[in-house]
């Protein structure tokens, strides 16, 4: 499926700046930050890929990933995540040498009871340590 197609589905406007982002997402193994994306543009204006950023993880295409690092991380969503719903419940792993993160697919987050009255809105589970590489 095509970038354009993606961000139909999505009920987003198909843009020059939301097709080239995205498709940075979709051509990376592991999560990025603002920085890593600002690579692939020659120019590349911060506030509209913040806002292009927010826009795709309000609707489902990308998932904001926690770390002790200071700029979030952003990783593409499975198929089936939507503006209503983030189907993404799987854990990542951190690399404090290297930097990288990792989704593990593999790794569900666990269900947490809570006392009465709580409502959980997100769960994240996010392993710290070295990759396989830096090891």
């Amino acid at each position: 499926m095509s970038s354009a197609e993606t961000l139909k589905r999505h009920h987003l406007r198909v843009t020059d700046i939301r097709e080239k982002v995205l498709e940075v997402f979709i051509n990376s193994s592991k999560a990025l930050s603002n920085e890593d994306i600002e690579k692939h543009f020659a120019k590349l204006d911060r506030i509209t890929l913040y806002r292009t950023l927010k826009t795709f993880e309000e609707s489902g295409l990308i998932h904001k990933i926690p770390h002790s690092g200071q700029s979030p991380l952003f990783a593409i969503c499975q198929e089936d995540c939507s503006q209503h719903e983030h189907l993404d419940q799987h854990g990542h792993f951190h690399c404090l040498k290297c930097g990288e993160t990792i989704c593990m697919d593999e790794v569900n987050v666990p269900s947490i009871n809570l006392p009465d009255g709580f409502t959980a809105q997100q769960r994240h589970l996010v392993i710290e340590g070295k990759c396989a590489k830096c090891t």
